[in-house]
Order: structure tokens, then C-alpha cells, then sequence
């Protein structure tokens, strides 16, 4: 029965309690990547945002395009983002805005952009639309990846020359956009044809949407969009700059110890591909670092 896939590596799953509960001081000075905390979710979107802004900001200085692959998870930094635009009158006119992703029907179709669940929607409500015109990047410069192009996104990569910087949420099962865990009972995918990977269309697994549905529509399963279309590890990978960035709380804390006190490397943990990365860092909130409670607690 070797070939039956399990939920987690059981390298993963068996850490030691004593690295399940690492104070986070303890885990701020072994952490093999730069890790930033930030208070609460709030302080988390004001810092991300003001992060992004001086990227811009130098690179125009600089004479240089910005050039990112950018997630709706984190999301509320946003129209922070838009504001501080607006007030420092930054030009995106040299931003190359490469999005991750985008949620599909039972049929493999993008939901429309009203869709409460459309990730381009989101951004054009919260973000481009809220920025000045005069400011905003040509339209050809915000690229989302296609279905009726699957490579296009990749080609328009190479075409800018590269990202400079990847921001990236991760899920629970430290998925990177929609890159969840391939590996089924009829499908084993190794560590290096996963971080090889590149856009395609995935059928989500059901704990992702029972976990969507618990979080986003009061556990009503029918609600969430059963497919997606990623781009693929390869081109996060590629990227010379990865911002890991969690605002889970208590959905994220196996995971983040996973990536930061582990080295190895496996299809059904993504995250865990990033690792010999010359240049990841990792932002989390306090309660996403926090050690984690074993047992039912008072």
C-alpha cells in the first residue's frame, strides 16, 4: 500500500513537540531565512504595503522596472497600497504586475469578474480602480495567467526579463497560489517535476474547500469554486526575491515551523520546495508564529 497517498510527509508530521512549541524568540534566532513578525494582521497589510510602495519608488529612482508576481492572500494591503500611490504620487508606469491565479467553475471557466470570488475582480476593485489613472501601468503590464493562452503567462515572464520579487500567501498545506499537493493514490509526483511545474488548471482538493468554506462562507461547501488555474512552481521559484508572507493565525502554525525547522524537500508540502532559495524571507503575525497549544487547553 506504499502507493496510497497520506495527508502529510511523515517527516512533517512527526516534529518533535519540542519544535511545535518553540517560543518565538527562540524561533526568530534559528530561523534559517530572515523572519519578520508583526503584531496583528492589521500591522501586517500597513507594512506590506508600505514595502511594496518604497519598491517602486526606488526602482523608479533607479531608472529600473518593478516587476512582481503578486497574490490575493494577502489581500487588505491593497488599498492601502492604492492610497499611499495616490498620496506620494507614485507612477506604476514601469510595474509589470504578474497575478497568480484565478478560481474556475465545475467546468474549468473562469468565474466572472462579479464574481465575489474572482481574484481579478478583487484586484481591479481594490487596487487599480483605486488608483489614480494618471498613475496606473499600461493595461498589458497587469497580466493574470489564461486559460485560452496556458503558456502566455510563462512567455511574458521571459519577455520583461524576469520577477524581481515574488509575494506569496501559503496555505495550511503550504500551498503557493493554487500549487496544492499533486500526489494522489494513482499519482506519485516527486519534489523536482513539482518545482518544475508550470501554469495549469487544478481541481481542488476537498480539505481545501472545506477550509475555504469554513472560513469564507459559513461552511456552505457549494459556494466555493470547485477548480483553479495557477501559475506553476517554476515560475515563483525563478523569482530572485520571495516575500513568504502568512496572516493565518492558527491555520498557519504547523506549516510556517514546518518550512523554517526542516530542510527537506517534498511535492506535498510546496513551501518546501523554496528551500536552497538564495533569497526567501518570511513575514508572519504573532499568532500565526505563536507555539502551538497541544491538547484541549483550559
Amino acid at each position: 500500500m506504499s502507493d496510497i497517498h497520506v495527508a502529510f510527509p511523515a517527516w512533517a508530521a512527526d516534529l518533535t513537540e519540542d519544535l511545535l512549541t518553540l517560543p518565538v524568540e527562540r524561533l526568530l534566532e534559528v530561523s534559517p531565512y530572515p523572519l519578520t513578525i508583526q503584531p496583528t494582521n492589521a500591522a501586517l497589510y500597513e507594512w506590506l504595503a508600505r514595502l511594496m510602495a518604497d519598491e517602486i519608488k526606488a526602482n523608479n529612482a533607479a531608472g529600473k522596472p518593478t516587476r512582481w508576481v503578486l497574490p490575493v492572500g494577502p489581500k487588505s494591503n491593497y488599498p492601502i497600497l492604492a492610497r499611499i500611490t495616490n498620496e506620494e504620487r507614485i507612477s506604476w508606469r514601469d510595474v509589470h504586475a504578474f497575478h497568480m491565479d484565478e478560481w474556475l467553475d465545475w467546468q474549468g471557466r473562469p468565474v466572472p469578474l462579479d464574481h465575489p470570488f474572482s481574484l481579478q475582480g478583487y484586484c481591479d476593485r481594490y487596487l487599480y480602480n483605486q488608483i489614480d489613472p494618471a498613475l496606473l501601468p499600461p493595461r498589458n503590464q497587469v497580466v493574470f495567467p489564461s486559460i485560452y493562452d496556458i503558456d502566455a503567462y510563462s512567455k511574458s515572464i521571459d519577455e520583461v526579463g524576469g520577477i524581481d520579487t515574488c509575494f506569496a500567501g501559503f496555505g495550511y498545506r503550504g500551498h503557493l497560489a493554487f500549487n496544492e499537493p499533486p500526489s494522489s493514490r494513482w499519482l506519485r509526483v516527486t519534489a523536482d517535476e513539482m518545482a518544475a511545474s508550470k501554469t495549469r488548471i487544478v481541481k481542488l482538493l476537498d480539505d481545501t474547500i472545506i477550509a475555504h468554506s469554513q472560513r469564507t462562507t459559513g461552511g456552505y461547501t457549494q459556494g466555493i469554486p470547485p477548480m483553479a488555474l495557477t501559475i506553476g512552481m517554476a515560475d515563483i521559484i525563478r523569482a530572485r526575491r520571495i516575500w513568504l508572507l502568512t496572516d493565518g493565525g492558527a491555520w498557519k502554525q504547523w506549516i510556517l515551523r514546518v518550512f523554517l525547522l526542516t530542510t527537506e524537500r517534498d511535492a506535498d508540502l510546496p513551501v518546501t520546495l523554496l528551500h536552497g532559495h538564495p533569497d526567501v524571507r518570511v513575514c508572519a503575525t504573532a499568532d500565526s508564529a505563536a507555539p502551538i497549544t497541544l491538547g484541549l487547553g483550559a
